[in-house]
């Protein structure tokens, strides 16, 4: 008894909650309720910790090298177009940088954003094939904490973003992140053409500083709604969760960076994320 009244008082907080949704919303693919993406991080988390390591262990690793090129540079398209969009429904077309508010109107501009941020949002899911290929190609060692928790983190609280906050200064970091995509993805689809091409990729020392300043900026930026005087922001708990992922992977990018870099410990042939990434 107990437990069904513990249930029904839930049932009773999402529903009141879920009314403050975003309407424009409605009727959009993964957007009914929090559900589907739980459900589709948790598979995501299994198959790559433990279903697919045990699948592989007695087989060849696959190749998947052109698959590879064709979905690190599919990526980098991706990337470039999100940047555009995020770009043209706000961020260079009136945004200040600073106090930017979500436009709940139906305005094309408010409208762009709202599709700009479920594509990005969609987008999360897209790269969850990184760690998939990982995994088939028997990259085990690969698949770190950094790695799972940040690809895992991303799409679930993006859903709540997307769902209440599709605009404003809570898509910064997003424009940030696909900015850094496109630098990064081109990186990996230019390893993944072969040795033939390794000696273009001179840069590769500089991937993690450009992911730590990029987390730099992000905490930065988002950190000034505490020192503006009334910022009318609708949702500032969203605020102080992108500080907070903002501040947490500086930490961990800058542990890793000791660890790899002034320890020498790990020298990854090739960074990905972080996470070497040896084609």
């Amino acid at each position: 008894m107990a437990f069904s009244n513990l249930t029904s008082k839930a049932i009773l907080l999402y529903d009141e909650w879920i009314k403050d949704a975003d309407p424009r919303l409605e009727g959009w693919p993964l957007m009914s309720s929090p559900f589907p993406t739980t459900f589709i991080i948790g598979t995501y988390v299994y198959f790559v910790t433990s279903l697919g390591p045990k699948l592989m262990e007695n087989k060849k690793p696959f190749e998947l090298r052109q698959i590879m090129t064709f979905y690190n540079f599919s990526v980098v398209a991706l990337s470039l177009y999100m940047t555009y969009e995020f770009l043209m429904s706000g961020w260079a077309t009136g945004y200040s940088f600073r106090c930017d508010i979500v436009d709940y109107s139906r305005s094309p501009t408010a409208l762009r954003m709202v599709r700009t941020c479920w594509l990005y949002f969609f987008s999360k899911f897209i790269e969850l094939l990184d760690t998939i290929f990982f995994v088939l190609r028997k990259k085990n060692n690969q698949v770190t904490f950094l790695h799972v928790f940040h690809h895992s983190i991303m799409p679930w609280t993006w859903w709540f973003g997307v769902k209440f906050a599709a605009g404003g200064l809570g898509t910064f970091h997003a424009l940030l992140n696909c900015i850094v995509h496109v630098v990064m993805y081109t990186y990996y689809g230019i390893c993944s053409l072969g040795p033939a091409y390794h000696k273009y990729l001179w840069w590769k020392k500089y991937m993690t500083t450009i992911q730590l300043v990029q987390f730099i900026i992000i905490t930065v930026h988002i950190g000034q709604i505490y020192i503006m005087d009334d910022c009318p922001y609708q949702y500032p708990i969203f605020m102080f969760i992108i500080w907070l992922y903002g501040a947490m992977f500086l930490v961990l990018f800058l542990h890793f960076w000791y660890h790899a870099y002034t320890k020498g410990q790990r020298l990854p042939k090739m960074a990905r994320n972080g996470i070497s990434k040896d084609q």
